[in-house]
């Protein structure tokens, strides 16, 4: 059965679970909507409360503590939002922002390529301008939530005589479009929350061009400094999780294992509160710097030490897999396995080390012209 407004050229169907699992997460957005929790930080005349980073992540942190259906919209509200409030035009801005606060887009992040992942300015997928129309071809891979998206924050290539950062266009693309073809991804865990997504001759608007055009290294600028703005924030019970696990098996008495759980303890706290730090500065208007970087850091180094926590406190148990393992399988699937989701979104931990190595360590760049020449004449 496909959700609401899914594509109706995705490869896939989605199962009753995922149809279900989309609608509870409308569902909890528009409740949060119609009580003002919705957008905390967008700015009141949005929709917004105009609440600060640093209270916003005490809310998603309360969030998290409880069963409910959350993150579906994260992209939209968290990342194409505040895109569109910093550089839309007054039509896009009535357009879009009250229906993603009212849980009635879905978004995806069309950024990412087969070559351009790290490097994300290497984008080869290519916009050319017909009439009152962009065409755009290419592929986009690793996208999230694709199979179900109402709509995509879409980057493309619209002058390849301009070095690669400077010809780039942020488009606003309805993933219903004809041309557009979403195949999803199956992972290890047999989830498939990622897809390719294939783009042939799509015809997207004029005004569904966010920022200007060839200006778009900007605008997606600030949809990645709100995305990593927002990592580490709802931690939620994430080492209580894990605490109850070594209950369960009654290893809390275990000194070595006591002294384990208490080095996780510590990594949360260090990510919660560099979370903290992070979004006091934002909401005193000092843009997000290496700091986020260096939480970034910080949860990849916690969810791989968990992982391997988790399945030591196990043991052969952790061997097992779906109805046949404690909780589901969870900690196998979602905290072993499932790592490597937000150890590699957002930016990979060695891009976010050469950040912290570039901008804290006054380290040299690595070597190249690829700024200043023409894209078409890079090497491919």
């Amino acid at each position: 059965m496909k959700a609401a407004g899914a594509p109706r050229n995705v490869m896939s169907t989605l199962s009753e679970d995922e149809h279900a699992h989309v609608q509870a997460c409308r569902d909890w957005q528009r409740t949060k909507a119609e009580n003002g929790w919705a957008g905390l930080t967008w700015p009141v005349e949005f929709g917004g409360r105009g609440l600060t980073g640093l209270q916003q992540g005490i809310f998603l942190e309360e969030e998290h503590k409880y069963d409910l259906a959350v993150g579906m919209f994260a992209q939209a509200t968290g990342m194409v939002g505040p895109s569109i409030i910093v550089h839309g035009t007054e039509e896009q801005k009535t357009q879009f922002l009250p229906s993603i606060l009212r849980g009635e887009q879905v978004w995806c992040q069309l950024f990412s390529e087969p070559n351009a992942g790290s490097d994300l300015a290497a984008l080869r997928t290519k916009a050319e301008l017909d009439g009152d129309e962009w065409v755009i071809s290419g592929q986009k891979v690793w996208t999230s939530s694709a199979h179900v998206a109402d709509w995509g924050m879409l980057l493309a290539r619209t002058d390849w005589d301009a070095p690669k950062h400077r010809g780039i266009t942020y488009f606003l693309l309805d993933m219903r479009s004809p041309g557009i073809e979403v195949r999803p991804l199956v992972q290890a865990t047999g989830g498939a929350e990622f897809n390719e997504v294939f783009l042939e001759e799509v015809r997207i608007p004029k005004e569904n061009v966010l920022g200007e055009v060839n200006g778009g290294w900007a605008v997606a600028m600030t949809t990645l400094t709100s995305e990593r703005a927002d990592i580490g924030a709802g931690h939620g019970d994430g080492f209580a999780g894990v605490l109850r696990l070594a209950q369960q098996y009654g290893r809390v008495n275990d000194p070595v294992v006591r002294q384990e759980l208490m080095k996780l303890y510590t990594s949360y706290q260090i990510s919660k509160y560099i979370g903290y730090r992070t979004r006091t500065a934002a909401s005193k208007g000092i843009a997000p710097g290496p700091e986020v970087s260096t939480m970034k850091i910080a949860i990849s180094d916690r969810l791989a030490f968990q992982g391997d926590l988790v399945e030591s406190l196990m043991g052969a148990d952790g061997m097992l897999w779906g109805a046949d393992a404690i909780d589901d399988g969870y900690w196998q699937t979602m905290v072993f396995m499932g790592q490597w989701m937000a150890r590699i979104g957002g930016g990979t931990e060695d891009v976010q080390r050469n950040i912290v190595g570039e901008r804290v360590l006054g380290l040299p760049r690595e070597p190249g012209n690829d700024r200043t020449t023409p894209f078409r004449e890079l090497p491919h």
